[in-house]
This record gives C-alpha cells, structure tokens and sequence, in this order.
C-alpha cells in the first residue's frame, strides 16, 4: 500500500530517512531503508536516496517493499534457549556458530536452527537471510542473542538497541593486568585503513576534517579477577554496539583478549593449555519485553572452554602468589633448619 506524507512547512531540511522515521514509527528503519534501496521513495515522480536532503513543503510517496518468507532450509540443531515465550526468545550462541548464511556458510547458522525451533515463525523484517534477528555476536563469541518471532517484537527489540536503553555485559579474559582497577573507554572506532576485515581507534576529528569512518564507541570496564601477571577476568558494559568494540578498546589499553590473533594475542608458554577462541561472552543483557515492557534479566551461563581457561588461570594464579609470598618473607623467618648432615664438616677456627 503506498504511502504519502509531506514535510512540514518551516523545515529547512532533512535527510528523506529520517522525516520518514519520524513521520512514521511504527515502520522499522529497516524496512524504510529497504524501500529507499529498491528505490519505492520518490520525490516529484523521481527516485531519491536515504540521504537526500528535503524541506519544508515536499511531498514523499513510498511503498514498502513485500517481505518474503525465508528460503533457507531449517535444520535441526540444538540451541540453549535461556527464555521463549509466542513473540521472542533468548539463545546462549554456542562458540564457532555464525549468526546468519553469508557468501562462506554452510547450513549450520542460527538461523537455520532458528527456523527448525521456531517452525518458521520468525519475524521478517530481517529479510530472507536474516529472519528473527535483531543483533549479532562474532562467530568466536559465546552468549546472549534475542530473536523476534514477529515484526512487532522486532521493532520493539531493534529500536532498544538503536536507542541504546538496555544494558548489555560482557566477560572478557584478557592477556596481562591493567593497572587499574576499572575505568571507561570512550574512543571512536573505524575500519582499519591497512587490514580491512579489522577495526581500530581512529580520531573523530582530524585537522579540522569529521572523519566519516570514526563511529563514537564507549566500554565500561572492571577487573573481576587477577591471575598473578598471567591475565585477568573483565567485566564490560557496553553503551554503544560498535564492530569488534570490546576487542578494540581493550587492545587500545594494552590488554589483547586471550585468543584474538586478528588483534595481536601472541600464546602465553606458562598456559598449557592454549584458548582456540576469542575469550569473550556476551554474559548479562536487561531489556525490555517488546511487548509487555516488563523488564527481563537474562544471564548465560559460562561455556566450558571459558571455565577451562579460568580454571588454569588460577591455578596459575596461585602459583605465582604463592612464589611471590616467599620471596617477600625474611630469611630469619621461614621455618628453622635442622642439624647439617652427617657428612657436613663445619670449620673451626
């Protein structure tokens, strides 16, 4: 069904996406833009971009573009479902799952168990490809994922993350100590303009210029426990969704996670056993219900590779307490020796 809607008189201007945004709510950002990429916004009979300027007076007609029933195959593999009800539900995402098909996945995502789990009932705002899903973990990363069943869960769900008013923690294992015992990283993050599949701290601002690569980026972060010099546990709340973003910052800090390569973890000889992944889960996540608004305090439970890796850090932990505690107690009191051995001559003078 098409759409008409006029900017109102005294608006001097707007980007085309936003008017609609605002003009019309209960319309997801996706499905606008979606219909500014299939070019079903016009302006005067013409097709116009998402960041096309309009003012006061100018008319838009759109079409919102039909939304498909996904094509992809259900398969049937096991999820943790933390919480489920008719319009959403909660996963704890195993390690090494990617959340949705790309140019270089098999039949093995989350949203090809979404849709054996769900019989196909899966919001379809994501599109064919993306049924359900609302936010994304790195393939590496472990923990909370909420998925809609509906388009109203959807929008409900995707517009608390855009707005930023949930409350998102991660755990982090991380190599080495911060000196600190917790702080708050506010960094603009932006692709790495020498490897493009990472990301880095760039300036928001340089010689006057915005750079539109830089995307302001804040990570809260605690020490929850030390392991003798060896690494760390961290608590981070994050404030904004940024690619690579706890990775990013806590590098910027001198503290790489355990098991990220891309960002420059190096194994630790002292560990005998190496991690095979990111070190990072996706741990706490308070939202709100899309559709009864009452909050939900969702938790995920440790995988068993993360609590392998905390049960040797410990270990280690106490190694290195233990080796220091004797090297800081005097000679004269540490536990008194007894009589040389027989073989022993003591001189005479």
């Amino acid at each position: 069904m098409s759409e008409t809607y006029t900017i109102p008189e005294g608006v001097r201007r707007i980007r085309a996406d936003k008017a609609l945004a605002l003009a019309f709510p209960d319309f997801s950002r996706t499905a606008l833009q979606r219909a500014f990429d299939a070019g079903l916004v016009k302006l005067n009979g013409a097709a116009i971009k998402r960041d096309q300027g309009v003012v006061g007076n100018d008319t838009l007609e759109f079409d919102l573009p039909d939304t498909k029933p996904a094509e992809l195959r259900a398969v049937d593999i096991p999820l943790d479902v933390i919480f489920e009800d008719k319009h959403m539900l909660a996963v704890n995402k195993a390690a090494g799952m990617v959340v949705h098909p790309g140019a270089a996945t098999g039949e093995d995502t989350l949203v090809h168990a979404l849709l054996s789990h769900c019989a196909g009932g899966l919001s379809g705002i994501g599109g064919v490809e993306r049924p359900g899903i609302v936010h994304r973990l790195d393939r590496e990363t472990t923990g909370i994922i909420v998925v809609a069943k509906n388009d109203k869960a959807h929008r409900g769900l995707a517009e608390q993350f855009s707005n930023r008013s949930l409350h998102k923690e991660y755990l982090a294992l991380v190599a080495g100590v911060p000196s600190l015992l917790s702080g708050s990283i506010k960094k603009a993050i932006g692709r790495n303009k020498q490897h493009r599949h990472k990301m880095a701290v760039v300036e928001r601002e340089h010689q006057g210029e915005t750079d539109p690569n830089a995307k302001d980026a804040h990570t809260d972060w605690q020490v929850v426990e030390s392991f003798g010099d060896v690494a760390a546990l961290v608590r981070c709340v994050i404030h904004t969704g940024r690619t690579h973003q706890i990775r990013v910052h806590l590098k910027s800090l001198g503290h790489v996670l355990l098991g990220d390569e891309v960002y420059g973890w190096k194994p630790d000889l002292r560990m005998k056993k190496q991690p095979e992944r990111v070190m990072l889960h996706a741990e706490h996540l308070v939202i709100a219900h899309p559709t009864t608004h009452k909050s939900l305090d969702l938790r995920a439970p440790l995988p068993e590779d993360f609590e392998v890796q905390l049960t040797q850090l410990r270990k280690l932990g106490k190694a290195a307490a233990k080796a220091k505690q004797l090297i800081a107690t005097p000679v004269k009191s540490r536990k008194k020796q007894g009589p040389p051995p027989a073989h022993v001559h003591e001189s005479r003078l």
